[in-house]
């Protein structure tokens, strides 16, 4: 999300900047967890895009899933298939289904990729996540299973679609309940562009946070009454 241009908001979020020199606008990173079946949103987390207090997607839902529904299952896009992510929601008991880039897939799976794979594994944590998550314990583990499906997307280019999940559902199953994850890419673009929120106009960061609530309040507001009515 766009900032007003404050000295305030631009000390506390910084804008990015190029070879051709700093941006105008404050940037804040925000996660937004949503219900797969009604679109309604968790509070919101948020933070820095840039500077030295900058926060990265993964760490802001670290602050965010212990707020979930009890019983919640974790469905995340490839940005969040990483072990730190399938460890915390592990550890809390929430079942998890994570899409894996390539490189990470092929890792896990000790080789190259093929269409049919479905494999039970540990995902251990390499040494790259353990010297940027410091605090996993020494025995840290995550045991699930490795899917991998040719799909073919409406752009008619073939790709293996690569998953880690710890649901205890058939192939096809998993593969249906993570084709619902686009929804959340429409939920997205109603929060940007119905509401307005990829500009704030607030000038103080208490200000920015009360309208980053209040527009997903009034977003949750029609999302309940779309689903009551359908």
């Amino acid at each position: 999300m766009r900032l007003s241009h404050t000295p305030g908001l631009c000390a506390l979020y910084p804008p990015g900047s190029n070879q051709h020199g700093e941006a105008h606008w404050p940037l804040l990173r925000v996660l937004v967890a949503h219900d797969l079946h009604t679109g309604l949103a968790l509070r919101p987390e948020w933070g820095a895009m840039h500077g030295p207090e900058a926060v990265s997607e993964q760490a802001l839902l670290d602050r965010a899933i212990d707020r979930l529904p009890s019983g919640s299952t974790v469905v995340g896009d490839a940005n969040f298939g990483v072990f730190s992510v399938a460890y915390a929601a592990a550890q809390r008991q929430y079942p998890l289904l994570l899409r894996l880039t390539a490189d990470r897939a092929r890792r896990l799976a000790g080789g190259s990729l093929r269409d049919a794979i479905d494999c039970a594994l540990v995902w251990k944590p390499s040494a790259y996540e353990r010297k940027n998550h410091p605090e996993l314990p020494a025995d840290a583990s995550v045991r699930g299973r490795l899917i991998v499906r040719q799909v073919q997307p409406d752009n008619d280019k073939a790709f293996l679609l690569a998953l880690f999940t710890t649901l205890p559902y058939s192939e096809e199953q998993i593969l249906e309940l993570y084709g619902q994850r686009w929804s959340i890419e429409t939920d997205l673009r109603t929060l940007k562009s119905t509401l307005r929120l990829d500009q704030l106009t607030c000038s103080t960061p208490d200000m920015v946070a009360k309208e980053i609530e209040m527009g997903i309040a009034a977003y949750n507001l029609v999302r309940a009454m779309m689903a009551l009515a359908s």
